[in-house]
């Protein structure tokens, strides 16, 4: 029983296709209906339709990617038991559909960050870039945060400050418009709604976000059990707290809180490598054998990073990462299950023809392609090869 290959799909408006997903090899779809508006109840007959698209271009969708967890719950607030309701309902509609993955995150307010979408490698291609000195660029100089001069190594503020005394303002917004992002697709933090929660983040916390993570599975919890359905937490990304804001899946001592707090099944893990691999201290091949036994989900990339932490997005085989290793693990975790863990490759380059068009930041086609394709050889390898 080999994994399953799956691609994420952003929907109808997305400029890769479904017939492009299904060219490239994948047998199922990784998908959101990115047009509900966050913490909104995703209604019955929008999902039905959305997994019909999908079933008539020959593809499944397998894998819900995300049902993005309302700020009110990360932050426990007032109204929270609202948003909890609707999370609920949401998952008893996706599963009436038969969609019993859901792939979620619990990062503050801006989900990922990079500082550059279209990094120039030397072959031509472009990727994803993080840069510690644009980060505090924007911190200290755009956000004007109070503390933000203690949170980085001095070298970083010097290379910062000369930086930003001859940045020009088209690279300054550009720059601040990244950052701001979130999620491509979704609306967009302001300067002044990030600096709201920070205040509110400043008194949660790591261990009250850790809290709010265990109230949120706990409120979802029999659901989840009733209906059948595996919750699997991404990791952060990058996994480093950013801009004064917590985080509480970046490492293993994370992950393994996540699990031992909230022990049942229906709790699971969406394994990245790009995101876990941005750590400078992460050993990827011993965070999976410790929490194997709860992913469910994959997202495999790669990435290289500098002494510094800088890090850019990678060829999927050829990074920090030992891609080797992950895929040797994750099949022989693949075996001891019942039903097999979908993986998508998470990410690519914008190459080739896709240097002209307009694409998702990391999803273009071919980038992605070419990574599928990888992955799935390093798969046969390792499942002819591989000594046991």
């Amino acid at each position: 029983m080999s994994l399953i290959q799956s691609w994420r799909w952003y929907g109808p408006n997305d400029p890769v296709s479904l017939s492009d997903i299904r060219q490239a090899g994948a047998t199922a779809v990784v998908s959101a209906l990115h047009q509900i508006p966050h913490g909104e109840v995703w209604p019955l007959d929008a999902i039905k339709e959305r997994k019909a698209v999908i079933e008539a271009a020959g593809l499944e969708w397998l894998v819900v990617e995300s049902v993005p967890v309302h700020e009110s719950i990360k932050t426990r607030a007032s109204d929270c038991e609202r948003y909890l309701e609707n999370y609920r309902k949401t998952l008893v509609n996706l599963s009436q559909c038969g969609l019993k993955i859901v792939c979620y995150n619990f990062m503050p307010v801006l989900d990922w960050t990079r500082t550059d979408l279209a990094h120039t490698l030397p072959n031509g291609a472009k990727a994803l870039f993080f840069d510690w000195a644009d980060l505090a660029l924007f911190d200290r100089y755009v956000l004007e945060r109070e503390d933000a001069h203690d949170f980085y190594p001095e070298e970083i503020l010097k290379t910062a400050e000369d930086r930003f005394h001859v940045l020009s303002a088209a690279r300054l917004q550009e720059l601040s418009d990244i950052i701001l992002m979130g999620v491509p697709t979704e609306k967009s933090m302001t300067l002044e709604g990030l600096r709201n929660s920070l205040a509110v983040y400043k008194t949660i916390g790591k261990r009250g976000l850790q809290a709010n993570l265990v109230h949120f599975l706990r409120s979802i919890q029999d659901v989840c059990e009733t209906e059948g359905m595996t919750m699997t937490i991404h990791p952060d990304d990058p996994p480093y707290p950013i801009l004064g804001l917590p985080r509480i899946a970046s490492n293993k001592d994370d992950l393994m809180y996540i699990c031992d707090n909230v022990p049942e099944k229906f709790n699971g893990v969406c394994f990245c490598t790009g995101s876990l691999g941005a750590g400078k201290d992460n050993d990827l091949p011993d965070m999976l054998k410790a929490v194997g036994d709860r992913v469910h989900f994959a997202h495999l990339r790669n990435v290289k990073k500098d002494k510094s932490g800088n890090f850019y997005e990678s060829d999927h085989l050829d990074g920090d990462v030992d891609m080797f290793r992950i895929m040797e693990l994750l099949v022989e975790i693949n075996k001891q299950r019942d039903s097999p863990i979908p993986f998508r490759p998470d990410h690519g380059h914008q190459m080739l023809d896709d240097l002209h068009k307009e694409t998702n930041p990391g999803y273009s086609a071919i980038g992605r392609l070419k990574g599928l394709a990888e992955l799935r050889g390093l798969e046969k390898a390792v499942e002819r090869y591989s000594v046991k």
